[in-house]
């Protein structure tokens, strides 16, 4: 049956450009579609008068799912939760509100059937686009019992994934707190164990960075505590198949999200030939967007916590900490600090690019070797679990992606 019988509705979001607030209600677009996850960051202000006027025509219900129809087509995202507090632009929604008919969906719009016809439409476009119509005269297998069992069992993958991405959301929180209150706030441990600034530890001033800063303390930039190597020059004739001999997986901007790396289907593979020792990755190396043609995703950065055979792309960057430099640089280009930094070296510009000299002004306070030796003690257990989870998610969805379109046309059977 086609899509408008099987759902409730097939609509998609609005076509207006409403004006864009520093605060109010969230717009999100296609651009938050990643990894089947929303991915907030760039995420734009609304009015509430222009949030109330998006949801009369485009109102997002749990069970919900997204299609993204711009730009990178065919990333899809499935809201689960019942409460609702964004309005959407420039996707598609097929809305089920019925769960296992929303997850039988969803799984369909991610099998290489699918895929394949979806292909087809997309071919030649130099602007890939597809339009509200074809999304809504998609031909989709009935669900009934004899589903059920394979949406349960790729449910279950899922959880998991989702359960990990949870606890590493916690992790991270955990190692952001600490980064804060020792290196923003200089609240670090004095040697009677007590907050070095709240309990008057000397400060001195520091023209450089305009602020007080604990005595003994050096400035030093990016650039003084990394080496930085930019990624792969190649075009779409280079490409090869994943499942071609001697090459390597090449990690672009849309691999990056929520401080992570991400695996989709717009990943992209290359003859080992086109590597260089400098750009292979390795445990705590950061992959960063360094180029976009949207300034939200210049800056995006995410730390590998083992040991992988990658490579990256030619707008991205490798960043190398120096040895035991890897928790707080990372900390540090995921802080705030840096964030405003990168929004106003972007600001006005049509093509956002940044370069190592961008980095050697991106100044901060660095620690004496006492206190970053106490932080790295500290931090090592968190990433050491990071990476533990990340690791299991990464097979596990390894192995969802591998098993769904076996399931899908019946080679591999549920009991």
């Amino acid at each position: 049956m086609i899509a408008t019988e099987y759902c409730k509705n097939v609509f998609d979001g609005t076509h207006d450009s409403p004006k864009f607030l520093d605060n109010g209600y969230l717009l999100v677009t296609s651009k938050n579609i990643a990894n089947r996850e929303l991915d907030l960051t760039g995420a734009n202000f609304i009015s509430e008068e222009d949030y109330n006027k998006i949801n009369e025509r485009s109102k997002v219900h749990q069970w919900d799912i997204f299609f993204s129809m711009i730009g990178t087509v065919g990333n899809v995202f499935l809201q689960t939760e019942k409460e609702v507090n964004y309005a959407i632009k420039n996707m598609g929604v097929f809305s089920c509100e019925n769960e296992d008919k929303a997850k039988w969906l969803y799984y369909y719009l991610q099998s290489p059937y699918f895929k394949k016809l979806m292909n087809s439409l997309l071919s030649g476009a130099v602007q890939k686009f597809v339009p509200l119509g074809f999304l809504r005269s998609i031909d989709i297998p009935k669900y009934d019992d004899n589903k059920k069992a394979i949406v349960k069992f790729l449910s279950s993958l899922d959880d998991k994934i989702s359960l990990n991405n949870r606890i590493n959301a916690k992790l991270e929180q955990m190692a952001k707190r600490l980064y804060d209150y020792w290196f923003v706030q200089f609240d670090f441990p004095n040697a009677d164990g007590k907050p070095y600034k709240a309990s008057g530890g000397k400060m001195v001033w520091n023209e450089e960075l305009k602020r007080e800063i604990p005595e003994g303390w050096e400035v030093k930039s990016i650039n003084d505590i990394s080496v930085s190597y930019r990624g792969v020059g190649y075009t779409a004739d280079d490409e090869k198949s994943e499942t071609d001999e001697n090459v390597v997986l090449i990690l672009r901007g849309n691999n990056i999200s929520n401080n992570h790396i991400v695996f989709d289907s717009n990943t992209v593979y290359l003859d080992k030939t086109f590597v260089s020792p400098d750009q292979e990755i390795h445990k705590f190396d950061l992959v960063m967007t360094m180029s976009s043609g949207s300034k939200e995703h210049v800056g995006k950065s995410a730390m590998f916590l083992y040991d992988s055979s990658h490579s990256y792309g030619a707008f991205c960057n490798k960043i190398t900490p120096n040895e035991d430099c890897q928790y707080f640089l990372e900390n540090y280009l995921h802080s705030e600090y840096f964030k405003k930094y990168i929004k106003v070296t972007c600001s006005g510009t049509g093509i956002n690019n940044l370069t190592n000299e961008h980095f050697d002004k991106a100044k901060f306070a660095f620690p004496d070797d006492e206190v970053l030796k106490a932080f790295n003690e500290k931090m090592n257990a968190i990433y050491e679990k990071r990476g533990i989870l990340e690791q299991e998610n990464l097979k596990l969805t390894s192995m969802r992606d591998k098993l769904l379109p076996l399931l899908m046309n019946g080679q591999v059977v549920v009991e």
